[in-house]
C-alpha cells in the first residue's frame, strides 16, 4: 500500500481544569487515510471524537504526538508556515445555524476565504468564483446576495461545505455535519459529499454517531470510547463481524427495517454511563459497562492489535 495521505501518530488532547485535574478528551490515537479514501469515525457523544477533529485541523493545539498530511507534520509547523498548509485542510461543522455569520451575505462568508488565502485577484472574480461554487453544492447563483437566515438547515449546510471548499481542499473533516438536519435532507448532504469527493478527490474523516450513515459513507471506521480508539476496519468487516463488545452495543442499536427481523434481534444494552475522562477506569477504559469484563481487564490494558487481517480491536478477549 502507498503511503498515507493523512497519518496520526500518538495524538493526545488533554484539558487542565485546575487542581490537579486533567480531562483526557483525546488519550493517544493513531490512524492514517489514503488519498480518496474516507475514515468514519463513530463513538458516543462525549467520547472525544469532535475533539479529535478539531485537534487534527490545529483547532486546538495538541498535548502530544503528530498530524502529518502528505509526509509533513503540521503540529511541528509555525502558526505563519502552517498558513500554507491550512488551506489542504478543511472542517464542516455540526451546526448550520451557528456556524454561519448571521451578518454577513453568502458572497461575504465564502469570499472571505478567498480573501484570506489571495485566491481572488478581483471583487467580480470573487464573485464569480463564489456563484461557480454555490452552484457546484445544488444551490443558485444569485443565492451569493442572500443571509443566512433565508435559507433551510439543509441549504445552509451547503453553504458550509461551500465554503470549506473555496480553498481548494485535500482534506475535509465532516464533523456530525447532519446531525443537526431533518432526515428527509441527511441523505441529500451525504450524497452530495460522496459527489464532491468523486469530483475532486477529496479525503474524508467523517465524524458521526449514526452507524447506518457511517456504513453508507465510509472506507473504514473506527470506533472510538473515552479518548481511545478500540476498534478499526474496513466497513462491511466491521459492520459484519465486529470485534470489541463496544461496537457490538452501537451496531445492535441501529434499527432494521424487515420488523420480524427487529423484533427477534438481540439488543445489548450497555450498563452505566460512558465514564469521566478526569478519572477513567483502571485497565480497559471500556471495562465498567463490559458484559464480558474480568479481573484480568481491570488490571492490564488490552493492546490494539490486528485480530483478523486488516481489522484491529483492543480487547483481552477479541
Amino acid at each position: 500500500m502507498s503511503k498515507a495521505f493523512i497519518e496520526i501518530e500518538g495524538l493526545r488532547k488533554h484539558f487542565d481544569l485546575g487542581n490537579h485535574r486533567i480531562l483526557k478528551a483525546v488519550n493517544d490515537i493513531s490512524f492514517s487515510i489514503q488519498k480518496g479514501e474516507t475514515l468514519g469515525l463513530v463513538g458516543e457523544s462525549g467520547c472525544g471524537k469532535s475533539t479529535a477533529g478539531r485537534t487534527i485541523i490545529r483547532l486546538y493545539e495538541p498535548t502530544a504526538g503528530s498530524v502529518s498530511i502528505d509526509g509533513t507534520d503540521i503540529t511541528k509547523l509555525s502558526k505563519s508556515k502552517f498558513k500554507a498548509y491550512r488551506s489542504q485542510m478543511q472542517m464542516v461543522f455540526q451546526d448550520p445555524y451557528a456556524s454561519l455569520n448571521p451578518r454577513m451575505t453568502i458572497l461575504d462568508i465564502v469570499g472571505e476565504a478567498l480573501d484570506i488565502h489571495g485566491l481572488a485577484g478581483s471583487k467580480s472574480e470573487r464573485k464569480r468564483k463564489v456563484e461557480e461554487l454555490l452552484e457546484m453544492v445544488g444551490l443558485n447563483a444569485e443565492h451569493a446576495s442572500r443571509y443566512p437566515h433565508e435559507f433551510s438547515g439543509g441549504q445552509r449546510q451547503r453553504i458550509g461545505i461551500t465554503r470549506a471548499l473555496a480553498v481548494n481542499p485535500q482534506f475535509m473533516i465532516c464533523d456530525e455535519p447532519i446531525s443537526a438536519l431533518d432526515v428527509s435532507i441527511q441523505a441529500q448532504i451525504i450524497n452530495l459529499l460522496i459527489e464532491l469527493q468523486k469530483k475532486m478527490g477529496l479525503t474524508y474523516l467523517f465524524i458521526a454517531h449514526d452507524l447506518s450513515m457511517v456504513k453508507y459513507m465510509s472506507d473504514r471506521v473506527a470506533v472510538m470510547y473515552l479518548g481511545k480508539i478500540v476498534e478499526m476496519a474496513r466497513s462491511e468487516d466491521l459492520y459484519s463481524n465486529p470485534q470489541h463488545p463496544y461496537t457490538r452495543a452501537l451496531l445492535s442499536a441501529i434499527p432494521v427495517p424487515d420488523p420480524d427481523v427487529e423484533e427477534n434481534k438481540e439488543r445489548i444494552v450497555l450498563k452505566g454511563d460512558l465514564p469521566s475522562p478526569v478519572s477513567p477506569p483502571s485497565g480497559c477504559p471500556f471495562r465498567t459497562r463490559c458484559p464480558l469484563a474480568t479481573e484480568k481487564c481491570a488490571a492490564e490494558v488490552p493492546a490494539f492489535r490486528e485480530t483478523r487481517p486488516n481489522h484491529f480491536a483492543s480487547c483481552h478477549y477479541a
